[in-house]
């Protein structure tokens, strides 16, 4: 099934510029990604801190984007520019699933949103990503998967939070866009298990 991952290579040839500026100025792979952090952290704290407020609402979008080209250009500056190291991959990892919880979680605060069903898709978005890094455990590839891969879960976040910030009032309708995202996620999740299993000699 195709997924949004599917633009990544698209997406990292408009971003090799940028990846290139910032290795010749000093920076490294591993302040990028903390900095994609660091911004998710504090996106989250403002919709925690304003439940259901227009304005953090449609910022979400805008830094689910700029948190994506963060983790695209981290990306290209570790494989192409020789950043790799064992510690950005783990900081890689771990900074995903982190600034997954920072950023949906506080989603659940906002009246009329059941809070279990926000938890639950970002525990089941937590469950795919651990499931992908799998593969190098097994001597198979990290699987991207979907079809409710990172990008498009925060696609279908950034939707969400869209909706609820131009004035659709939370209810049935988004308990029913929770429940079909969790549908999504666990069926990522078997997908990437299932094809890592496969692949394994």
């Amino acid at each position: 099934m195709a997924t949004i991952y599917d633009l990544k290579p698209k997406f990292q040839a408009l971003l090799r510029p940028a990846a290139a500026y910032l290795v010749g100025a000093g920076a490294t792979a591993n302040g990028v990604t903390t900095a994609a952090l660091v911004l998710s952290v504090a996106q989250g704290a403002l919709l925690a801190l304003a439940p259901g407020a227009a304005l953090p609402l449609l910022m979400l979008p805008v830094t689910l984007f700029v948190r994506m080209a963060l983790n695209a250009i981290d990306g290209i500056m570790a494989k192409e520019h020789g950043q790799a190291t064992a510690h950005g991959a783990v900081l890689n990892e771990l900074s995903d699933v982190i600034s997954d919880a920072a950023l949906y979680l506080p989603l659940a605060l906002i009246p009329g949103v059941s809070a279990g069903l926000v938890a639950l898709v970002v525990v089941a978005g937590i469950i795919a990503e651990m499931a992908g890094a799998l593969g190098p455990l097994i001597n198979a590839s990290r699987r991207y998967d979907g079809p409710l891969g990172k990008s498009d879960r925060a696609f279908a976040f950034g939707l969400l939070a869209v909706l609820i910030g131009i004035g659709f009032t939370p209810g049935l309708w988004t308990n029913v866009y929770l429940a079909v995202m969790l549908a999504l996620a666990a069926r990522t999740v078997f997908n990437r298990a299932r094809r890592i299993v496969a692949e394994a000699p």
